[in-house]
């Protein structure tokens, strides 16, 4: 299941065990192409990742706090920690890889 965060709140994602950070905005084109990929994952790794949408318009403090400069960015966290990031745009296929190597 995709949680979305607000009020920059991170406190959820920095306690889970394995977590990608979905950060987007409604008006950025390749995130809306990327966001029902984002969905299918949650779905498919229900119960070993935990994903979370973060708006970057509406979570301004969060977006500055991991350095986002170019959306879509994917952000995985492990144990509170960044362990990988990829930006833009990909298919299901490549983002299931990224998912499982890191």
């Amino acid at each position: 299941m995709l949680k979305t965060v607000t009020n920059n709140d991170l406190s959820e994602i920095k306690a889970s065990k394995k977590a990608l950070i979905d950060f987007n905005a409604t008006w950025c084109g390749p995130c809306r192409m990327l966001s029902p990929i984002v969905d299918e994952l949650a779905d498919e790794y229900d119960g070993t990742v935990d994903f979370y949408s973060v708006d970057v318009d509406e979570n301004g403090d969060a977006a500055a706090e991991f350095n986002i400069t170019n959306i879509p960015a994917l952000v995985l966290m492990k144990d509170g920690a960044e362990a990988a990031r990829h930006v833009g745009f990909a298919p299901k296929d490549a983002l299931k890889g990224f998912i499982d190597q890191n």
